[in-house]
């Protein structure tokens, strides 16, 4: 165990040196480039989650700066872990950052935010299938569901009929839940009620997005001496999108590096491929990462707090008069807006007095009676 232990260390060392000396041939020039690039699609991307999400609760008037941080932030979590998990935590970070957001709500924000993307990544899929087929067959895991339907021919029909059957018994009590989420999750795609402000405020920074995007690949093709035409780079953005939908490991590690390599065969060296993919792979994660700090440690670092409770305390002391100066007293009182204090509410009257009001000489008798006999007692 030891001997393997030492085998498996040595040869991750050895590969992450690899993978440092293919950083080094990169020119500064084109690195420089291809990070100042995907800094602006990060930048897009949050601008996107901002009007989104303003849509959704204008109350918030959530900022850019938050907006960027918990967008970047899933992006570099999610280049570490497998199974989308920093989707998982961007969701939470709006959820502590948005007062009366929902879980629901933000999730249909995901929704809305990834639809211009799964639009252009149908169109690629659809323009790879016709030209590259072996490369979608690669790219999903159709295969492998396949054969597990098949293995299994009498397993799976009795699972759905149970859930269905599950579904029928609990559906009285699972409705009213179910609406109450999707009239949150409606909240969430609010936007999608005035398209011409969906197509200014996402649409158009999501494309402004992955052209950065498409300027990135570009500079590495450069970089490594890969022929650039239309073509080519419409074919290394569909082996990117596709290893980032059926992505296994953590950033798609191994399925991007096959899918350019089949991609790319006949136009470039195998060799060129796939030094171009692994370190441009490289590049981006650590790039990621280190962003996503940057940027959460600014949208949600510590000093937050304490500009939040300046701000707190200074319109605290706006609103409220000083007690020393009985002008401004008078004035709060007096003005309008949202310094006039609010009137308190009339209390109602008795019986006694509502009857008096409506008769007022028989009330009088009454108390000329009542008083009649209180001397009549006290005598």
């Amino acid at each position: 165990m030891a001997v393997t232990a030492d085998v498996a260390l040595g040869d991750l060392g050895g590969w992450i040196v690899g993978v440092f000396q293919r950083i080094g041939d990169v020119s500064i020039y084109w690195l420089v480039l291809a990070l100042a690039l995907k800094t602006c699609e990060s930048m897009f991307i949050g601008l996107g989650w901002r009007n989104i999400l303003r849509a959704a609760y204008p109350e918030s008037r959530l900022s850019f700066k938050i907006a960027w941080g918990a967008s970047q932030g899933g992006t570099a979590i999610n280049a570490l872990t497998p199974a989308q998990a920093g989707t998982a935590a961007m969701i939470g970070l709006f959820r502590s950052s948005i007062r009366g957001s929902s879980v629901a709500g933000v999730t249909s924000a995901t929704v809305v935010q990834a639809l211009f993307f799964t639009a252009v990544s149908v169109l690629m899929v659809i323009g790879v299938a016709i030209f590259r087929p072996r490369t979608v067959s690669k790219g999903s895991p159709s295969d492998e569901a396949g054969g597990f339907f098949a293995s299994h021919p009498v397993l799976v029909p009795i699972v759905v009929v149970a859930l269905l059957v599950v579904l029928f018994f609990l559906w009285p009590r699972l409705k009213p839940r179910l609406l109450d989420q999707w009239h949150k999750a409606k909240q969430g795609a609010a936007i999608f009620r005035d398209w011409g402000r969906y197509a200014r405020e996402v649409a158009l920074p999501s494309a402004a997005s992955y052209c950065c995007r498409i300027g990135v690949n570009t500079v590495f093709m450069a970089a490594f001496g890969i022929p650039i035409t239309a073509f080519t780079v419409f074919l290394i953005a569909s082996s990117h999108m596709l290893s980032g939908i059926f992505a296994i490991t953590p950033g798609g590690v191994g399925q991007t590096q096959a899918l350019d390599v089949v991609t790319l065969r006949g136009h470039a060296p195998t060799s060129a491929v796939a030094a171009f993919s692994v370190t441009q792979d490289s590049i981006l994660t650590i790039w990621n990462v280190l962003l996503g700090l940057a940027v959460m440690l600014w949208a949600f670092g510590p000093d937050r707090s304490s500009s939040c409770s300046r701000d707190t305390a200074r319109t605290s002391r706006r609103n409220s008069p000083s007690p020393a100066n009985p002008a401004s007293r008078h004035r709060s009182r007096r003005g309008s807006g949202s310094r006039r204090r609010p009137a308190r509410p009339r209390r109602r009257a008795s019986s006694r007095k509502r009857a008096c009001r409506r008769s007022p000489r028989r009330c009088s008798e009454r108390r000329r009676t009542t008083r009649g006999r209180t001397r009549t007692s006290s005598t």
